[in-house]
């Protein structure tokens, strides 16, 4: 029963996925990308991991689409309305193709890296997925954090002055 319900979730993240990249429509793109956070979320619950799941849908599904839209909805995007090449399409294809070929065949071939952490499965039962993840990004990670957390607040800035120049 879990291989089906696999293979639908992954099948609709497939599917709206390539609708990501072939929608003319910006707005029905967006959706379709929130789909597929929606489908990466049903991943994380089914690897047992909830923490990431919830952070999955609450800040990509939700933040980062909501600032997609409002850059969508700022800049004024309309529908593509000419008609690409078939040379462009083609290309695309086949560079797609090559990609997706190299993926599958590293991960056949191919090996993870076989480096362990310091964490266990025992650790993550007596503490917790969010304590575990807490004391690693404040501790080790803080620097990465920091820096992290100035470059949005940068890119915000950077966002507010732009938009005030062309009111």
């Amino acid at each position: 029963m879990e291989s089906i319900f696999f293979l639908v979730v992954a099948a609709v993240a497939v599917i709206s996925s390539i609708l990501v990249v072939t929608c003319k429509n910006p707005i029905n793109s967006a959706l379709s990308l929130v789909m597929t956070f929606f489908c990466l979320a049903t991943f994380y619950v089914m690897l047992d991991a909830p923490f990431l799941a919830a952070t999955q849908v609450i800040v990509y599904a939700g933040a980062i689409m909501v600032l997609i839209i409002f850059v969508i909805m700022l800049l004024n995007v309309k529908a593509e309305s000419g008609k690409r090449g078939a040379h462009a399409k083609t290309a695309g294809s086949v560079i797609g193709l090559f990609v997706l070929f190299q993926t599958v065949w590293f991960l056949m071939r191919g090996s993870m890296t076989g480096a362990r952490g310091t964490i266990d499965k025992a650790q993550i039962v007596s503490y917790g997925h969010v304590e575990l993840i807490g004391r690693e990004l404040f501790t080790t990670f803080l620097l990465p954090f920091e820096i992290t957390s100035l470059l949005l607040l940068a890119a915000i800035v950077g966002a507010v002055i732009l938009a005030k120049k062309k009111i």
